[in-house]
């Protein structure tokens, strides 16, 4: 799944892959088999290093214990096998639930710029004056690292740490020390850089994992299928809302409240992020209808009320999932 230049690893791209045993005769250990499961799974995903708590969350779901004990346990083939196919799919469940979003660096972000002249000759002298900050009108060459870490990934640019060959690319073209440039050698020395960047990552691609949250309604389907959960959120909501209120609005309106507070902690995207979740609030509170239980008792009328307003929200979630920045 993609997004505006991003891709949503969400375990779908794990459902299909070969999850054969390599051809052996002999039994596997642990340690061969999740060493196994996770280079099939991060080959399925752009080459991504499984990142721990994902491999730990995955490895919870399969109840394995002791996952130090069981790394020199022996697996026939039937067990390996199985075991395989278990560990895979469980990092597919998670992924599922808490999906990871990623920039794929391929140099076509790179090539687009390069290919238009006008595009690049703004680009070069908009990174010239962002880098030129004593307006000097010259800069160090050794500067040439700051504007490519000033375009980033949005832009095409891999961290140094996650791309060591960009340092002998730098190294290559000269593009060290205190000489001093104008804007248009500036220019001239950062088209080779960026030409040759493109054409290395066209080779290798640079995953790099991005600080963003998928907010899909997985954590508030989960809250609904517990009628314990359920319930403890209806306690909490109730002890907020003015109990003796009758009047149908104001207590959903209350709830409302409740929700644009603590909805981030039942798995609701922040109140505060943008103004596509304020939409997402009015969308499904004005779709809130007169909700009756069957002995017509108050607090069920009530549970009843949260419980729609909820399954709501996990509806629209699913169908139009909210990213957010992790530290919103």
């Amino acid at each position: 799944m993609s997004d505006g230049g991003l891709t949503v690893l969400d375990g779908t791209q794990l459902r299909t892959i070969d999850l054969s045993l390599p051809e052996s005769d002999g039994i596997l250990t642990g340690a061969q088999l999740l060493e196994l499961a996770e280079s099939r799974a991060s080959s399925c995903l752009f080459g991504l290093s499984l990142p721990e708590n994902l491999k730990s969350s995955a490895l919870k779901r399969l109840n394995f214990g002791d996952v130090v004990s069981f790394r020199p346990t022996e697996l026939d083939r039937d067990q390996a096998s199985s075991m395989l196919k278990d560990y895979v799919s469980a990092i597919a469940d998670v992924l599922k639930v808490d999906p990871i979003v990623v920039a794929i660096l391929d140099g076509k972000t790179l090539k687009l710029f390069l290919e238009d002249e006008d595009d690049f000759a703004m680009l070069a002298e908009n990174l010239f004056t962002d880098l030129d900050t004593e307006d000097k009108g010259k800069i160090n060459k050794n500067e040439i690292r700051n504007a490519l870490a000033h375009m980033g990934v949005e832009l095409g640019i891999p961290p140094f740490s996650e791309f060591p060959p960009l340092n002998n690319i730098l190294q290559k073209h000269g593009a060290e020390g205190k000489e001093e440039l104008g804007q248009a050698q500036f220019a001239q020395l950062l088209q080779p850089i960026l030409q040759e960047l493109a054409d290395a990552l066209a080779e290798e691609h640079v995953v790099v994992v991005q600080n963003i949250k998928i907010v899909n309604g997985s954590k508030l389907r989960k809250l609904l299928a517990s009628e314990e959960n359920l319930n403890a959120v209806v306690e909490r909501i109730l002890q907020q809302v003015n109990k003796t209120e009758k009047d149908a609005q104001r207590r959903t309106d209350m709830i409302r409240v409740f929700l644009e507070e603590n909805g981030k902690e039942l798995g609701l995207p922040s109140s505060k992020a943008d103004e596509s979740v304020a939409l997402l609030y009015d969308e499904v509170f004005t779709d809130v209808g007169n909700t009756e239980s069957a002995d017509g008792s108050e607090m069920d009328e009530f549970r009843l009320l949260v419980k729609e307003i909820l399954e709501n929200f996990a509806e629209q979630l699913d169908e139009n999932p909210v990213f957010q920045e992790l530290n919103d």
